[in-house]
């Protein structure tokens, strides 16, 4: 009998970037969002279980072997940015941020052992949650981050996003849900939901990285 495949946890999944690389190193994934996100042809590429990530207990994935999460950067985003008013917002709420934590205390003491966990965010997000352990481009990285890490090139600038001259596009110090300008599409739109979901995309290259890191078959080895 072929060995089960290991199990991933995927926490505000958008899109399925870090899905993406966790299914091409040979894990099962379950995504959780409080949303589907399907535009056009993207959409999320494994089972997903719309439910709000605070309401999760960990112990429901006592059986994973690695789990990940990207919560949401636009209230750190915003704030980083170099307008009055955004200096003169209150602290962020951190709870989802703290959530991924509590998760991966709760799904460790279910288990008996340690499982993994990998949370992508902002530069941003820094000031408020502590220094990220590694970044790749514009997206930072707190947890049980691997200690090599693929590089990016010199991204250079474009409009008011990055992007990586390897073709990866990043979330820049000025996302498009920021811009004000006449011709931005409403934040409601559709459009504007699919263009925040792309660029917040985990790249392919970082995520199947991490995946194979943790694989437990690799680490057995």
């Amino acid at each position: 009998m072929a060995p089960s495949k290991p199990l991933g946890i995927d926490l505000f999944c958008g899109l399925g970037g870090f899905t993406e690389g966790l299914l091409a190193e040979g894990y099962d994934v379950i995504g959780f969002d409080i949303e589907r996100h399907i535009y056009g042809e993207h959409r999320y590429p494994a089972q997903l279980v719309l439910q709000d990530v605070l309401t999760l207990h960990g112990s429901q994935f006592k059986a994973a072997a690695l789990i990940v999460a990207s919560p949401p950067c636009q209230g750190y985003s915003y704030r980083a940015m170099p307008w009055s008013r955004a200096k003169a917002l209150p602290p962020p709420d951190n709870s989802l941020f703290e959530a991924c934590f509590r998760i991966q205390r709760e799904a460790c003491e279910a288990a008996g052992h340690y499982i993994p966990m990998v949370v992508e965010n902002v530069r941003g997000a820094q000031k408020w949650v502590g220094r990220s352990r590694w970044n790749f481009g514009s997206f930072h990285l707190w947890g049980d981050v691997p200690a090599l890490m693929p590089m990016t090139v010199k991204a250079a600038k474009v409009g008011s996003l990055q992007a990586e001259s390897d073709g990866v596009k990043h979330k820049g110090s000025g996302p498009i849900w920021f811009d004000t300008g006449p011709s931005v599409l409403s934040s409601k739109s559709n459009a504007r939901k699919a263009a925040s979901a792309l660029i917040a995309k985990i790249p392919l290259v970082l995520a199947r990285h991490i995946a194979a890191v943790w694989h437990p078959m690799r680490n057995a080895a």
